[in-house]
């Protein structure tokens, strides 16, 4: 090999260095940071809609972290409810926990996982007749310590300026009584 293939080589693998670490560099910018898992907010309450099949009724029902709630045969079990902040793009995620009561009486579990409000579809609880969905987490506490806005002042009414003094009507004559 000739001098000069050796250093057209070189370069060769010195450019084909340089662009490798240029693209990692450039994709190492574009890739979004992986959130902090203190920018979740854990909420005390679920909000689920739920929808009976046979009757065509769609119900929204909230249930309180570790509550149990009943929807037709079915008991909805939040476990945690997660949002993020009003910064950040929408993201309300929940684990829940869901049993099937049997005509029997008998609970069966039919699902265990997360379920995302973003896309009900992905992991809805599907039942032969009842599905259940999140739509979204609640926060009453902060609802609650939030003042309300100030209601507006009454109106105020002008006050009426005081009434010109009657004149006196002098009373009807007596009879018999002379006339002025």
């Amino acid at each position: 090999m000739s001098i000069f293939s050796r250093i057209a080589m070189g370069g060769l693998t010195a450019a084909a260095v340089s662009v490798a670490a240029c693209t990692a560099a450039f994709a190492a910018a574009q890739t979004p940071e992986a959130p902090a898992a203190s920018d979740r907010i854990t909420n005390p309450v679920a909000e689920f809609a739920g929808i009976d099949k046979i009757t065509g009724r769609i119900i929204t029902f909230d249930a309180a972290i570790g509550e149990t709630v009943q929807f037709g045969a079915l008991q909805v079990t939040p476990r945690v409810c997660y949002t993020r902040p009003p910064t950040e793009t929408s993201n309300t995620d929940a684990f829940i926990e869901v049993d099937e009561v049997t005509l029997q009486g008998e609970v069966k579990r039919i699902f265990t996982g997360w379920v995302f409000a973003a896309s009900p579809g992905l992991h809805a609880v599907e039942h032969p007749i009842y599905d259940v969905w999140l739509t979204d987490c609640k926060n009453p506490v902060v609802a609650a310590t939030t003042p309300p806005p100030e209601a507006a002042p009454p109106p105020v009414t002008p006050a009426k300026p005081p009434a010109a003094p009657r004149r006196a009507i002098p009373p009807p004559p007596q009879p018999g009584a002379p006339r002025r």
